[in-house]
């Protein structure tokens, strides 16, 4: 990943655990993906039994989209990818032209995805305060993105220091604002806050999008977000944890256009205009005609003359300069004044 003195936004298709389990599946989420324009597929790499007793319960927000499941524990367990399923999505998505990623949950799973060659790993909001996964992750010394739903200033601070102290180079730390929110409510985007981050840190920043629309990702663009992060489903409806906080293919691609546009937009600091505006200049602007007919030797007033297009003649800026002079020539009505 180099987004470093780029305008070009790193857009990651959260494809997380919204395969179901399928394989086959996964496979669509890369298809639909690669053709909305995304730059690179993120899932999600876990062993169940590292990561979560058989007790704990499901978040606020899974259970209502998994009523008949009662535990954290079933829920993931149905959800793992094994070694050679994830060969295998490296393959296909590389075929599609885009990055494969996936984000480990365990120290066993990051072992994995770094012997499998993944050049960029991603830190979830979970683990920001994991403290022996952080010491994991900086020793690989790789691009690192971390997710910093829940997270103080301060716990930011902390898991950057330890990625640091770890051997991982701060140029690759990128560090993306998120609310832990599946939807996220738009009072609580807080998106502000992205800014805040990058001037703490003085990181390359981004932003985890939760909502259920497009513009909060294109609006972090415009603020200055360089790496975009979005949940991708094909059906909204579909049983899982994450598919109502997800967006269809159709939405992917209108956002990545959204983005594209952005960066175009907003193109460089320097205030100048470019060279249709010059061309229109003339057509647009006005100069100091005469009002009516001017004899010579009349003296210029505002009765006499005023302003008009086009703006081929003298500037309405020295309208200052001849009023109260006397005209050398005739003038007749809309004639162009001279000096």
């Amino acid at each position: 990943m180099n987004t470093k003195n780029s305008f070009r936004t790193f857009i990651v298709a959260e494809a997380g655990v919204n395969h179901n389990g399928d394989i086959e599946l996964a496979k669509k989420l890369i298809i639909e993906a690669a053709k909305a324009g995304a730059d690179a597929v993120k899932f999600q790499t876990f062993k169940t039994d590292k990561i979560v007793t058989k007790f704990a319960e499901l978040a606020e927000y899974q259970k209502s989209q998994l009523p008949d499941i009662s535990s954290q524990y079933n829920m993931l367990k149905k959800l793992e990818i094994n070694y050679e399923q994830h060969l295998e999505l490296i393959e296909f998505c590389h075929k599609q032209g885009v990055i494969f990623m996936s984000t480990g949950f365990d120290i066993d799973s990051n072992n994995m995805l770094n012997s499998l060659g993944l050049e960029i790993f991603k830190i979830p909001s979970g683990e920001i305060t994991n403290l022996p996964y952080l010491r994991q992750i900086g020793s690989f010394k790789k691009d690192t993105i971390v997710s910093t739903g829940m997270s103080t200033i301060g716990e930011i601070e902390t898991a950057i220091d330890v990625l640091l102290s770890s051997g991982c180079k701060k140029s690759n730390i990128k560090v993306l604002h998120c609310s832990s929110q599946y939807p996220t409510p738009m009072d609580d985007v807080n998106l502000r806050s992205m800014l805040t981050i990058k001037n703490a840190f003085e990181v390359e920043v981004g932003y985890s999008d939760h909502t259920t629309g497009i513009e909060v990702a294109i609006a972090a663009v415009a603020l200055g977000g360089k790496i975009i992060e979005k949940h991708l489903t094909l059906d909204k409806e579909m049983k899982g944890p994450d598919h109502k906080a997800s967006i269809n293919p159709d939405e992917f691609a209108k956002m990545v256009n959204g983005i594209r546009n952005i960066e175009r937009a907003l193109g460089r600091t320097k205030k100048c205009p470019n060279l249709v505006e010059i061309k229109n200049r003339d057509s647009i602007r006005k100069s100091i005609v005469a009002a009516k007919q001017i004899d010579i030797g009349e003296k210029f007033n505002y009765e006499n003359i005023t302003t008009k297009r086009p703006g081929t003649g003298l500037s309405p800026m020295f309208i200052d300069k001849i009023i109260g002079t006397a005209s050398t020539k005739k003038y007749n009505k809309d004639d162009l004044i001279t000096l």
